[in-house]
């Protein structure tokens, strides 16, 4: 570690190395500011694997109005209306900016940029990068930028452990370096660092996106919403690696379609079909799966002869596991892929927790409601990392409160695991979260290296008992409709615990038979 602390000199310190937190810096210069990466900037982040790209009404038959309606109908009722419209509205603007940043877009032979389309969208407005490789070329540009402006100080192979908070504000970071415990005095947190694919055996997350920026907001007090809402992606390639390789959804927007083992379409009867909301494919998906079947994406026809080229990335995963997909069908399954849920924010970023601020898919700010528009999280980013800059630049900039270092283990997520993958799958039932609550209280009262992960996995299965219908992404079987009046769910760590403990204590099923 390279960077004295007793020089940040109450620079806004950012938790992340992602998309969000990457744009959170660029927009923060010429203020210094201070960067925490636990790996190699721009490695083993969720940003990076994205093969999708980034939402946008940027068509001569589109308009902003158009993208607010196909996202408020994916979310199910669930959206902030205005938060969603104010996103939308602001999203060509961001590409432009990446595109100035040298981001290479992938573009007509006269130079306009190329529209794909994806699930749910009612017009062609997903810019993508090298094909499916859209995550990895806006890395790539955002970590040059990054690199070459001298006011923001990365810091790699650091990971933030605790927020140090007195009254209700934030005082320092504690974290942990290759030489130790170190503390970094700031009254300015932005937390970027989201993804909980690493608290489910199925997952086309990297297995280290496992809820640590929910895990700091919760145990420093802040309010948490919608975290019972996680998609499924429902093409994910069936194979024994972990995370799945994900064959992202551009692919059935150029004609894929899903069959089983007999080469029936089995989502004809769906409205949509194949392009319908990614939780009603899934859901489909795995429920065929469940009756014995199993499930195939066609690529043979369409997109044909030129997959390999529009879709590298997924040709590369096939191919590795010894699939053609010119001529072989793709076997798939639904995997954990991204969570609606997060910090409860406002547009600024703003957390209920005075000096912290979230972006990025560990933020809520309520654009995606109950299921997520496709390729709207990469934009919600770019839009919403700009808000939060300049939010954070207009707070005060003195000097966090000094304090010791002391030394915390590292976050282990293999105990909780299976728990979220039984009870909070495609489909729940509410004795399962009952049963993943009692277990997931318990790992969290052993104050050990499954705490943090068992403290997410544990709101997260409280927020699904309480809501008691079935809604976009969250459906649970013993409340299959939808309920009346229903909003966004809020919870803390504190309110979870209790509500933990009172099921705890509560007769299970078997000690009254």
């Amino acid at each position: 570690m390279s960077v004295d602390v007793q020089d940040l000199a109450g620079r806004p310190v950012i938790i992340g190395g992602g998309i969000a937190g990457l744009m959170t810096a660029l927009h923060l210069a010429p203020e210094p500011v201070l960067l925490l990466s636990r790996s190699l900037l721009g490695a083993d982040v969720s940003s990076a694997w994205a093969q999708g790209g980034l939402a946008a009404s940027l068509g001569d038959d589109d308009d902003p109005a158009l993208h607010l309606s196909d996202t408020l109908a994916a979310g199910d009722g669930l959206c902030d209306a205005d938060a969603a419209r104010r996103i939308v509205y602001a999203a060509p603007g961001p590409i432009e900016d990446l595109a100035r940043l040298g981001v290479r877009f992938d573009r007509t032979p006269e130079g306009a940029l190329t529209l794909g389309l994806e699930a749910a969208h009612s017009r062609r407005r997903i810019v993508h990068a090298g094909g499916d490789g859209s995550g990895r070329e806006v890395m790539r540009g955002l970590v040059a930028a990054v690199r070459s402006t001298p006011t923001i100080a990365v810091v790699e192979d650091i990971e933030a452990r605790r927020l140090a908070v007195e009254d209700g504000r934030v005082t320092g970071v504690l974290a942990r370096c290759s030489t130790g415990p170190v503390f970094l005095a700031t009254v300015r947190v932005i937390l970027a660092t989201g993804g909980i694919g690493g608290l489910f055996h199925d997952s086309t997350n990297p297995l280290g996106s496992c809820g640590h920026g929910l895990a700091l907001a919760a145990r420093a007090g802040a309010t948490l919403a919608d975290l019972e809402f996680i998609q499924f992606h429902p093409t994910a390639l069936d194979g024994p690696g972990r995370p799945m390789p994900l064959i992202s959804e551009a692919v059935r927007g150029e004609g894929a379609t899903i069959v089983d083992e007999t080469g029936r379409r089995f989502l004809h009867g769906v409205r949509g079909a194949e392009l319908a909301p990614r939780d009603i494919v899934a859901r489909a998906v795995w429920r065929h799966l469940a009756d014995g079947h199993r499930v195939f994406l066609d690529v043979r026809k369409k997109p044909g002869a030129t997959f390999a080229q529009q879709f590298p990335t997924i040709a590369s995963a096939c191919n590795k596991a010894g699939i053609d997909p010119a001529h072989d069908l793709i076997p798939i399954r639904p995997a954990q892929h991204y969570h609606m849920g997060g910090v409860a924010v406002d547009l600024a970023g703003r957390t209920s927790v005075q000096g912290l601020w979230a972006c990025g898919e560990v933020a809520s700010t309520g654009l995606h409601g109950a299921n997520r528009l496709a390729s709207n999280s990469l934009t919600e980013a770019v839009v919403c990392a700009r808000w939060v800059a300049e939010s954070v630049a207009a707070s005060p900039q003195h000097r966090g409160k000094p304090a010791m270092a002391s030394d915390l283990p590292p976050p282990d997520p293999r105990p909780v695991r299976p728990l979220l993958s039984h009870a909070l799958g495609v489909t729940r039932d509410g004795e399962g979260l009952k049963e993943a609550a009692r277990a997931l209280l318990l790992l969290f009262q052993r104050h050990d290296t499954a705490s943090d992960s068992a403290a997410v996995g544990l709101m997260i299965a409280i927020a699904a008992l309480q809501r008691r219908e079935s809604r976009g992404a969250h459906f649970r079987t013993d409340f299959p409709h939808h309920a009346a009046g229903a909003r966004r769910s809020q919870i803390t760590l504190d309110t979870a615990v209790a509500a933990a403990r009172e099921l705890a204590s509560s007769p299970t099923p078997e000690s009254v038979s």
